[in-house]
């Protein structure tokens, strides 16, 4: 992919045609690694590996690095370097919500660290594959002055994923709104990870952006689920054991603060200020992406 200046920066014109069926590597979190799609003995599928299967023959060519509870931070030190070893004809990166859950969330940070790796990708070869998603307090269905917060984080996540992925001409799914987000067919019992179907409902969207550019030649992943949902007593049981275990480690690192925000979110209701947080968020962004354009200069400090 070839680089061309706009503006003071680095921008990727589109993606170019395979030659042949394109090896392809997947970073991200849970959401990629596949939880909430089970294929027995533990094991999960996901998205990435639906779609893997309508790029065309040999698309066994591909290699999930995904990790649950992986942050930026822990794609651009740790499965980077694992996937510009194998050298991807296509790249997917989706991450960004496990930084939201995290006391030390930082958008100039995760701007910063989303930028070295879609840059050391995209410099590589790769197409690159990206998307913005629903932020965890309203999956969740958390209380409005908790659950308003998550959602300003997303948003600057998802802003910057926009930003991003325009500069280094990404194929982007906009997956943070629409019918499938209230769809609970389309959610597993934690109502963060999809389901089989929300899964396949996200390879189904990437498929077809990669087919509209001419680079899926296989046949769309079906949308009908292989296997049978859980059964309500088995999502209320996945709930009282891993889903209480995973509710808690989060809460140890994160609820102090939220309770902070969440305070400083009803004293900004009562007063009617409630728009300053918005424009403190999308100050912060601003700030966030500008960092990343002084950087590039030659002559920057």
């Amino acid at each position: 992919m070839r680089p061309v200046r706009f503006g003071g920066s680095t921008r990727f014109e589109g993606p170019p045609r395979f030659e042949q069926a394109p090896r392809f590597v997947a970073l991200g979190d849970s959401l990629t690694e596949g939880v909430g799609d089970p294929v027995g003995d533990g094991a999960w599928r996901g998205w990435a590996a639906l779609l893997a299967a309508g790029l065309g023959e040999g698309a066994d060519r591909f290699t999930n690095l995904a990790v649950s509870g992986s942050q930026t931070r822990d794609v651009l030190e740790r499965q980077l370097p694992a996937a510009l070893e194998l050298r991807p004809d296509l790249v997917s990166v989706v991450v960004g919500v496990n930084d939201t859950l995290r006391c030390t969330f930082d958008i100039q940070a995760v701007a910063a660290r989303l930028d070295q790796v879609y840059a050391a990708l995209t410099e590589q070869g790769a197409v690159l594959l990206t998307a913005c998603l629903p932020d965890p307090g309203t999956m969740l269905g958390l209380p409005g002055a908790l659950a308003h917060p998550l959602a300003r984080r997303q948003r600057a996540v998802n802003a910057v994923v926009h930003a991003l992925s325009d500069r280094y001409a990404a194929l982007h799914l906009h997956a943070c709104e629409g019918v499938w987000i209230t769809d609970r067919a389309m959610w597993s019992a934690d109502r963060l990870h999809p389901a089989e179907r929300g899964h396949r409902q996200l390879a189904l969207r990437f498929h077809a952006l990669l087919a509209e550019h001419g680079l899926a030649t296989g046949p769309a992943p079906s949308p009908e689920p292989e296997f049978p949902g859980p059964t309500r007593s088995a999502s209320l049981r996945w709930l009282a054991t891993a889903g209480t275990g995973w509710v808690a480690r989060r809460c140890t690192d994160l609820l102090p603060q939220l309770l902070t925000l969440a305070a400083d979110e009803l004293r900004h209701r009562a007063r009617g200020t409630s728009a300053r947080l918005d424009l403190r968020t999308s100050a912060a962004v601003s700030a966030a992406l500008a960092a990343l354009s002084v950087a590039e200069q030659p002559d920057a400090a």
